[in-house]
């Protein structure tokens, strides 16, 4: 499991006084990062391996301004050429959001995914969610 933590800025909050529903994702891909990591340890985007194929997100309750966002983050279900990412965050102990992406090994020249080769395979396996 990896973990983040987000200091939200005062501009993500809503009209309400609420985070934004639109903080989340973003908040989300940065605390992907350890991910990309382990698809793609050089992270370097000029042979970027990976693509996003879904995000899906359950807002679970109120969040606000002043207070960090504790972010965790498992791989859930890999499959040949994909992978789940399941990402829940937390404010003062409370699931707030919860979320996952899928994210696919992919061939940009060829336009299509490609297998994930068995070494990668094996990382994502060490952080996967029971």
């Amino acid at each position: 499991m990896f973990h983040y933590q987000i200091e939200p800025r005062f501009n993500d909050t809503d009209a309400l006084g609420h985070i934004s529903n639109t903080a989340y994702p973003v908040w989300f891909e940065q605390a992907r990062t350890p991910v990309f990591e382990l698809l793609h340890p050089s992270l370097d985007v000029k042979t970027w391996p990976i693509i996003l194929a879904r995000v899906e997100l359950d807002l679970k309750a109120q969040s606000y301004w002043g207070k960090p966002i504790d972010i965790e983050t498992t791989i859930g279900k890999v499959g040949n050429s994909s992978c789940q990412v399941v990402q829940r965050a937390f404010q003062d102990g409370k699931e707030v959001a919860a979320g996952v992406a899928v994210l696919i090994y992919f061939d940009y020249q060829a336009e299509k995914s490609m297998p994930i080769p068995d070494a990668i395979r094996a990382r994502l396996a060490e952080h996967q969610s029971a």
